[in-house]
């Protein structure tokens, strides 16, 4: 964007028609279709987007900072923004009241900042090209003037040319600032070189080893070393149960294998020996006294060195601890079908409630059932 293109903005023609249209902004949440093509496409799209998805009034949005919304509210609907009732048009000494600086952003940015010193209003205009609604001056931005200096955050100067001469200098005022010539550059690409290749050298001298090796935490056996603290360590794992091993060894502990019916078992001490029965009763082997007198085996026709092939009764005392084992077990299997038959109730009501849920009525879910009731009566034949 040439300088010598740019005009100085009319400022009764950008701003003239769109000061009726505040008070009409700060209460109504549609803006007007006369007042669009005032504003920057920029503006024009945040307003036509914003204003269609709230009910709030649309003079908000022509303001970035929402802190100076209710100023700028207050002001458009006070009396200095009401239209004349003849001409209709709101009163502004355009020479005597406004006050215009300029600044370039970039390129192709130029922008001014008018004050309206009397109503206490700034308008940031932008210069505008390829704008479907005509190229020119438009409003970017509607705000409330800063005290006491309207033109602190903006900045700018009265003139545009005066404007893009400060944009050329900042351009090329970092390379001035720098006080390198073309012919120093080379050196100081040489010197970033040369840090690169220091960089680069320290992991050249890095010695080309491999991380420590970590030991196992089970012992370790040397050659000429005992390797009994090894052993030790294994030794832990022998009585080890695996969680998949059915067999377990400590459950063969508790119950005694009986010996054949009709061999004993005797003491080796040449006295008065016991033999050793089986218990139906108890599960266990009880000690029965051997006859001490000839008449007695005479008697009863009982030879000493033959054990009885079958089960002696046990004394009292054991007589009723095999009563509590009995009572004990029956108990347990008492509670154990107690729990089977929650299972399979607990499990049939899971089905059903599984089948409703598929779209399966009750007499269809009764029929398969039943169904695997009788499949399961023809296995047990």
């Amino acid at each position: 964007m040439a300088a010598s293109t740019v005009k100085q903005p009319d400022v009764q023609q950008v701003l003239g028609p769109l000061l009726p249209t505040l008070p009409a902004a700060a209460l109504s949440a549609q803006p007007s279709e006369n007042s669009l093509p005032l504003l920057s496409p920029i503006l024009r799209q945040r307003v036509q987007l914003l204003s269609s998805a709230s009910s709030e009034p649309w003079i908000r949005l022509l303001c970035y900072e929402p802190g100076n919304v209710p100023k700028l509210t207050e002001i458009a609907q006070g009396d200095r923004l009401q239209p004349h009732p003849v001409s209709g048009e709101v009163e502004v000494d355009w020479e005597y009241d406004t006050e215009i600086r300029y600044r370039r952003v970039d390129e192709e940015t130029l922008q001014a900042l008018v004050l309206l010193k009397d109503i206490g209003l700034t308008f940031r205009l932008v210069y505008c090209i390829g704008d479907p609604a005509g190229d020119g001056w438009k409003v970017g931005e509607v705000n409330v003037a800063e005290k006491p200096s309207p033109f602190l955050s903006f900045s700018g100067v009265s003139d545009i040319s005066e404007a893009d001469r400060q944009f050329n200098e900042s351009k090329t005022r970092p390379a001035q600032s720098s006080g390198l010539t073309s012919s120093q550059t080379a050196p100081v690409m040489d010197d970033d070189d040369d840090d690169d290749d220091d960089y680069w050298a320290r992991y050249d001298a890095t010695p080309a080893r491999t991380p420590a090796v970590k030991r196992s935490p089970a012992p370790q056996s040397t050659r000429g070393v005992s390797t009994t603290a090894e052993e030790d360590y294994y030794a832990q794992y022998d009585d080890v149960q695996p969680a998949m091993d059915n067999h377990d060894p400590d459950e063969e502990a508790n119950y005694e294998i009986a010996p054949p019916l009709g061999l004993g078992t005797r003491p080796s001490n040449g006295s008065d020996e016991e033999e050793i029965e089986i218990n139906e009763t108890q599960g266990a082997w009880t000690l029965a006294p051997r006859p001490k007198s000839p008449s007695v085996h005479s008697r009863s026709g009982d030879d000493p060195s033959i054990v009885h092939p079958y089960p002696r009764p046990a004394s009292s005392t054991g007589s009723n601890a095999s009563v509590e084992k009995l009572e004990a077990a029956a108990a347990k299997q008492e509670q154990n079908d107690f729990g089977v038959k929650q299972h399979v109730s607990r499990s049939i009501k899971s089905l059903f409630m599984l089948s409703r849920a598929s779209g399966i009525d009750r007499e269809e879910f009764e029929r398969l059932v039943k169904t695997e009731l009788d499949t399961l009566g023809l296995l047990e034949e």
